[in-house]
């Protein structure tokens, strides 16, 4: 980005500390995980700061020289970056100010650690891990490094529903709120059953599968359609509740939900390889407030506006508020209700118009994240997703799948991190890993 449209991105939304980066040298960032999503967050923070890219890293050769070739071609200095196969060895280089974490959900947890070990700040997509301890260790790894660790939760950074929580719920228009309903009805898991072959040779599979279960390469794994398999995932609740849950959470000012409990499975789908529930009801109590999420992937959702969202019940009126737009309706029928689309920023960010497989009504709120983040990195403060409430979010999703898989409510005690009086139950908080990867341990970060 030239100095020129830099310095209008920062006039359109920068807060002062982070608007200072226009005049410091330029941030060193690397890219772990350079698939879709990565490359999504990566080249929406080049927009945003006169960055310069200098790794990436992917076990997959041919994904890995793409994104090469596409920040080499959207990058201010038009560098390549250096490019690795092995997150270890470019972690080892110790020379990134920030590092971007985005490969499958089993990979998070030791990347990120091995990230703040050596110094960088990072960007960790959602969820931030497969288990709960492994939760616990990257939040003490933050800690520990004085890392600024930004969650991917950008719900939070959506400019339509940042007005939403500003001029709605704060200001009280829904009156008490007793009970708000989180969803996602988009059919999104997988149906058909590829058979399995060996992996192609630009694909380093055992690297890929890391501390993961080994299963036999499939094309529902990779690319990009690992979520069909909870080996490598928490399945629909991990991928889509965790970001409606979060934004509930941060809108209302919630902290952790008392019990968790769920039930649910594969109730429909059953001729696909993939093992993740096809239908599922979680009910986070956090006392006088229930939030109950539910997904479903086949039929039509009960409102074709606002298929994957929260729904706020209040004594005053309805907020409904999705990904596309919020709407608030009043219970008195002479107060006005309030629609709002989503802020699309095509002109300002031509990129957007033809950047592939980019979901254009989300690049703002990636903007915005990224944005705050920079902000944080420069003042050492926390960021608006910081890490610790990408754990809340993320274990209370967790702790949802092993509800349903323990087929009884869970209640947590956050000061102890355990289930309260239910040793079954604690034993399922982590995974087990495959040799010869170590599960991180929140002591020994």
């Amino acid at each position: 980005m030239d100095r020129r449209r830099f310095l209008q991105a920062g006039a359109a939304g920068l807060a002062l500390p982070a608007a200072a980066y226009a005049y410091q040298q330029p941030k060193r960032v690397g890219l772990i995980g350079c698939g879709w999503y990565g490359k999504v967050d990566l080249l929406r923070l080049i927009q945003v700061a006169p960055v310069e890219v200098v790794s990436l890293c992917d076990v997959d050769k041919r994904m890995l020289s793409q994104a090469a070739d596409i920040v080499a071609g959207r990058q201010a200095s038009k560098k390549k970056p250096r490019t690795y196969s092995d997150y270890r060895e470019m972690l080892k280089e110790k020379d990134l100010d920030i590092c971007l974490i985005a490969p499958p959900d089993h990979w998070h947890s030791l990347i990120m650690i091995e990230a703040a070990k050596a110094g960088a700040d990072i960007y960790v997509q959602k969820p931030i891990s497969t288990d709960i301890v492994e939760g616990q260790a990257m939040l003490a790894a933050a800690r520990k490094y004085n890392r600024v660790v930004q969650v991917g939760t950008q719900r939070r950074s959506t400019p339509h529903l940042i007005e939403a929580r500003d001029t709605i719920l704060k200001e009280g228009k829904l009156g008490k709120i007793g009970h708000v309903e989180i969803c996602c009805y988009y059919h999104m898991r997988a149906k058909e059953n590829p058979p399995d072959t060996p992996p192609p040779d630009y694909l380093d599979w055992e690297m890929w599968t890391g501390p993961a279960p080994m299963r036999p390469y499939n094309t529902l794994a990779h690319p990009r359609r690992w979520r069909a398999f909870m080996e490598y995932g928490n399945g629909i609740v991990g991928d889509m509740c965790i970001h409606m849950l979060d934004m509930t959470r941060w809108m209302l000012d919630l902290g952790w939900p008392k019990s968790v409990s769920s039930t649910g499975g594969i109730l429909v789908e059953k001729n696909s390889k993939a093992n993740i529930s096809d239908t599922q009801i979680a009910t986070f109590d956090f006392g006088e407030l229930k939030v109950v999420w539910t997904h479903r992937t086949y039929g039509h959702p009960p409102d074709d506006k606002y298929p994957w969202a929260a729904t706020f019940y209040g004594e005053k009126g309805t907020l409904k508020a999705g990904v596309f737009g919020y709407d608030f309706v009043p219970f008195d029928k002479k107060q006005q209700g309030v629609h709002k689309d989503v802020t699309y920023e095509l002109e300002q960010y031509p990129e957007d118009k033809t950047e592939e497989a980019l979901e254009r009504h989300v690049a703002p709120a990636v903007r915005g994240h990224m944005k705050n983040l920079l902000e944080a990195v420069a003042t050492r403060g926390k960021p608006v997703a910081d890490i610790e409430q990408g754990y809340i979010s993320t274990a209370s999703c967790i702790l949802a799948n092993l509800s349903m898989q323990a087929g009884r409510s869970l209640t947590w005690d956050p000061a102890k991190n355990r289930i309260v009086g239910d040793e079954k139950a604690n034993e399922l908080l982590r995974r087990v890993y495959r040799k010869p990867w170590i599960h991180p341990e929140p002591e020994k970060v």
